[in-house]
């Protein structure tokens, strides 16, 4: 049998605001990979322009599978485009391409806000596994113990959070570097730029829904363990 509590209200309402904002990323991908760039270049092309225009010679572009899996890799230093950005000509794959270019230009020019994600990854990913096991052994406990196994799963899930929260500057700075690229650069016209701004903008809410979900969950966290935690 599943038990039900209030605080699951917190869970459903992060989850919807996820559907909605990654529904919103991939109806606004999808509209604006039908529209072609007048330069024609594709996601690939422009990726490796800006970065030759940057000094970046040292970062690689590659294809991956999946689709809207793009992404810069800070360790082999290699920006990573998926099947519907790599070879797509759309001002949508350009959009995408010149925002993980931007990754990697605050990669080079060490931008604080990268760096700091990068530290936290390993401490994110443990705190987020790590974090109901230890409030649950601290819940089947009691005394010292209990509240000691308790607060160090809050902390776990702490890290998780910040995580979250730090990942929104990087992004927020990502997408304006590309839509400073490709308006000065003139790789695309005015009203192409007007539409990468849309996409790259569906694509932060989806940052925004994740971290306010976290946020969720930490508070159902601190509800449920505190009054164990008063005690």
């Amino acid at each position: 049998m599943f038990y039900w509590d209030s605080t699951y209200i917190l869970v459903l309402i992060g989850a919807a605001i996820c559907m909605v904002a990654s529904s919103r990323v991939k109806s606004t991908f999808n509209k604006y990979s039908q529209v072609r760039s007048h330069n024609g270049m594709t996601g690939c092309e422009a990726a490796e322009r800006i970065l030759r225009n940057n000094g970046l010679s040292d970062v690689i572009v590659r294809h991956v599978s999946g689709s809207l899996t793009d992404h810069y890799d800070p360790r082999t230093k290699v920006v990573n485009l998926s099947d519907a950005t790599y070879n797509s000509a759309s001002v949508a794959a350009i959009g995408v391409a010149a925002h993980e270019c931007g990754h990697a230009i605050q990669h080079a020019r060490g931008y604080v806000p990268l760096t700091l994600r990068s530290a936290l990854v390993p401490v994110a990913n443990l705190g987020s596994m790590a974090a109901w096991p230890l409030i649950l052994i601290g819940l089947f406990m009691n005394g010292s113990t209990s509240l000691l196994f308790i607060n160090i799963g809050i902390w776990a899930f702490s890290a998780s959070v910040l995580f979250q929260l730090v990942t929104l500057p990087v992004e927020f700075n990502a997408s304006s570097r590309a839509v400073h690229i490709l308006g000065e650069s003139g790789m695309l016209y005015e009203g192409e730029v007007d539409a990468t701004k849309t996409v790259l903008r569906a694509a932060a809410l989806t940052y925004v829904a994740s971290a306010a979900a976290s946020i969720l969950q930490l508070l159902r966290l601190l509800i449920l363990t505190g009054g164990r935690r008063d005690d």
